[in-house]
């Protein structure tokens, strides 16, 4: 009966992040913190930079708005430079997915 508890709590982050999806190029299952790009434009300079982000609690509640329009607006930006986005999750109980967009 111990081994089958200590084995279910050592299983219990690997369970839980699977449970925990975000938009990333990597996974993990315990921390995660990844930056990344989404797209850029022939423009080189960005005077703004503006975010939009959600949440997701265990997989079972997904809330926010991390859409390119909303970062946007949020920076102020008319013209758009380039698109980032960066994601975290720890131990697939909270997990953010965010979008930065920098422009004019």
């Amino acid at each position: 009966m111990k081994r089958s508890a200590v084995l279910l709590s050592a299983a219990l982050p690997l369970l839980l992040a699977a449970c925990q999806p975000v938009v990333s190029p990597l996974m993990a299952t315990l921390y995660m913190d990844v930056k990344g790009p989404l797209t850029a434009t022939e423009a080189t300079s960005a005077t703004k930079q503006g975010r939009a982000c959600a949440q997701n609690i265990l997989g079972l509640v997904a809330t926010g708005d991390a859409s390119i329009d909303t970062a946007a607006r949020a920076g102020g930006i008319k013209q758009i430079v380039s698109v980032d986005f960066e994601s975290n999750h720890i131990l697939g109980i909270v997990g953010n997915f965010c979008t930065i967009v920098k422009g004019n």
